[in-house]
C-alpha cells in the first residue's frame, strides 16, 4: 500500500430483529438476530485476512456488537467514535413506516415535500447528517494516513458516505443496497475519496 493512502473496510453492523420489523432504528437500538450475530461473524472471518491497524465503531448497540465479534477474532481493540452513529431520526424512531403514516400524517408530508432540507421534530436532517460523515471519515482517514482501518457504522452512515464519494446527490438512499455486515471499501489519497 502506498505510504499516502488511507483504505477504510466500511461494515454495516448485523441484522438486528427490528431490520426484521423494517421498525426505523437511529438513534435507538435493537439487538442483533441469531443470523445478524453469523453475519458478524462471517465478516470477521473475512476480516481475519486483512491486515488492519484500527477497528472503529459506532456507540451504538448493534454496531458495537458487531464490532465485539470482529475484535474478537482479530484482536483489535475497540475505537468507539460517537460521530459513527446512525442519524437521529427524532419522531420516526422506533415506528414502521405504516405506523408513521397514521402518527405523524403532516411531517411525512413535509419530508416529501422538502426531502433532505426537513428537519424532523427532535431530529436531525439529511444535510447535517451528511456533513457529520464527512467530518469523521476524513478525521479517521487522516489520523491513518498509510494504513487500513475497518469501520463499524450503520446503513444510513454508510449510504451518505457513498454519495459523497461519488459526488451524487444527498438523500439519494434508494440508490444502494446496504446489506447487513457488507464488505465496503473506500481510498482517501491527498484529500480525495474513492
Amino acid at each position: 500500500m502506498q505510504d499516502n493512502k488511507t483504505i477504510i473496510i466500511f461494515i454495516r453492523h448485523g441484522e438486528t430483529k427490528w431490520n426484521l420489523s423494517f421498525r426505523l432504528m437511529g438513534q435507538l437500538d435493537s439487538p442483533l438476530t441469531k443470523r445478524g450475530v453469523a453475519q458478524g461473524n462471517a465478516i470477521a472471518g473475512r476480516l481475519l485476512k486483512e491486515k488492519f491497524s484500527s477497528l472503529y465503531s459506532s456507540d451504538l448497540g448493534r454496531a458495537y456488537h458487531t464490532s465485539e465479534i470482529i475484535s474478537k477474532a482479530t484482536r483489535k481493540e475497540i475505537i468507539v467514535e460517537k460521530d459513527l452513529r446512525e442519524m437521529n431520526m427524532g419522531i420516526y424512531q422506533g415506528h414502521t413506516r405504516e405506523e408513521m403514516q397514521i402518527k405523524y400524517p403532516f411531517e411525512m408530508r413535509q419530508f416529501e415535500k422538502f426531502g433532505q432540507f426537513y428537519t424532523l421534530p427532535n431530529a436531525e436532517n439529511i444535510v447535517e447528517k451528511t456533513e457529520r460523515v464527512k467530518r469523521v471519515m476524513n478525521k479517521i482517514a487522516l489520523r491513518h494516513i498509510g494504513e487500513k482501518v475497518v469501520v463499524v457504522s450503520h446503513g444510513g452512515i454508510l449510504t451518505s458516505f457513498f454519495e459523497f464519494v461519488l459526488s451524487i446527490a444527498t438523500g439519494s438512499t434508494s440508490r444502494f443496497q446496504r446489506l447487513n455486515c457488507s464488505y465496503n471499501s473506500f481510498c482517501f489519497c491527498e484529500g480525495v475519496w474513492s
